[in-house]
């Protein structure tokens, strides 16, 4: 691997939205600052460390992804200071794809110039629904129309790629509702889209809600599962019918828009992660894997020391996550190459054999995918691949 990735954490937002439970949250303006001089110092110390581990750290970027939280709230000096320390540590390609995550309606003409003239090419929109009272419900802070002209201020700041994320399952959604958001989804002709089936975690506030019986947070109009999955499917007809084809789980692209950094984890190639709770992949001289993180406390990561030691996978643990990682691909797993990094050993043949029975994969000489079905009970099937492993 002659290149690698860096995902940037910075977890500030305007609000909490009802659902989420990321590192992420309503911090006072002061930390902004000093949690950017926090990340440089860990990209100026990026290298040593990784030596220090074993692990080769390139120096080339090919994809470079700000994610939150919400980005784009950091003035534009602050974004700045990233994208030069980020240059001054590694060599940026002059293609590399480059990602920022924005809130509708939370974008300043400056940040999003300054955006624009530090090389960001992709611009990741959260607007997850374009009904207004749903998206107020979640906890969203935009209206339809402000996400709409948030999408022509990056297009004419010359920045031509945009994802748009949606999420089937929110408080007070309806077929019908859901059906308006992908029409408007796809008249604002995004390159890429997001679909996302609402996961209500218990550690979100409408989690909590929801386990308390309560009614807070609109908890009482949350869809059912079989009506979310029912979402699910007519968006992966709807977009694939209107050149949005599906590539990935929740993900969706015309030709040539798939997202090059997301597609680094699920094929296991290397990335960096700095800032709160982001996560690493690296590889040693004889190619193992090593993960590593930082941590989900801000307060604790502001004073050092950066990232956890690393844990260096196994041969067993390597081939799930050649599996359970590349299933969500709709490609799946290419069984040559599979053989070829594992041995002709490396095989999960019961499993795999219920799984097509079961109607959830097909698989082939060429390969193994899941099916529409096995999509929608992704979780359940890559479970099977943990701890199953023969042979190895």
């Amino acid at each position: 691997m002659d290149s690698v990735g860096i995902y940037l954490s910075v977890p500030f937002c305007r609000a909490k939205c009802t659902y989420c439970n990321f590192a992420s949250g309503v911090f006072p303006v002061s930390y902004f600052e000093r949690y950017v001089a926090r990340v440089e110092d860990d990209l100026r110390d990026a290298r040593v460390r990784a030596v220090g581990w074993g692990a080769a750290l390139p120096e080339r970027v090919d994809s470079i992804y700000l994610g939150g939280g919400t980005p784009s709230l950091l003035p534009a000096s602050l974004l700045e200071r990233l994208f030069s320390a980020i240059r001054s540590a590694f060599v940026v390609e002059p293609d590399a794809e480059i990602t920022v995550e924005c809130a509708p309606g939370q974008l300043a003409d400056e940040a999003l110039g300054a955006m624009a003239a530090c090389g960001v090419n992709r611009v990741s929109f959260g607007v997850q629904s374009f009904v207004d009272e749903e998206a107020r419900r979640a906890g969203r802070m935009h209206t339809r129309a402000v996400a709409l002209r948030d999408v022509e201020r990056v297009r004419a700041a010359g920045i031509g790629r945009v994802n748009l994320d949606l999420i089937a399952g929110l408080a007070g959604q309806t077929r019908d509702s859901w059906r308006e958001s992908l029409e408007v989804l796809c008249g604002a002709e995004p390159d890429h889209a997001s679909v996302y089936m609402l996961e209500v975690d218990e550690d979100s506030r409408l989690g909590r809600e929801i386990g308390a019986g309560g009614a807070k947070y609109s908890a009482g109009l949350v869809p059912a599962e079989d009506e979310i999955a029912e979402m699910y499917v007519e968006a992966v007809e709807y977009l694939g019918a209107r050149g949005l084809a599906q590539y990935e789980i929740s993900n969706f692209a015309r030709g040539g828009g798939e997202s090059r950094h997301n597609l680094k984890y699920w094929r296991r190639e290397a990335y960096l992660g700095l800032g709160l709770d982001a996560h690493s992949m690296l590889r040693d001289a004889e190619g193992c894997a090593l993960r590593f993180a930082t941590t989900d406390d801000l307060d604790e990561f502001l004073r050092g020391p950066g990232w956890a030691e690393p844990e260096r996978l196994t041969r067993v643990a390597e081939l799930e996550e050649a599996w359970f990682l590349g299933l969500r691909l709709n490609a799946g797993v290419e069984l040559s190459a599979l053989r070829a990094e594992f041995g002709a050993e490396a095989r999960f043949d019961l499993v795999i054999a219920e799984l097509v029975s079961d109607g959830l994969m097909e698989c082939d000489e060429g390969g193994a995918r899941l099916t529409l079905r096995g999509r929608l009970l992704s979780n359940e099937v890559f479970g099977r691949f943990v701890g199953e492993t023969v042979g190895v």
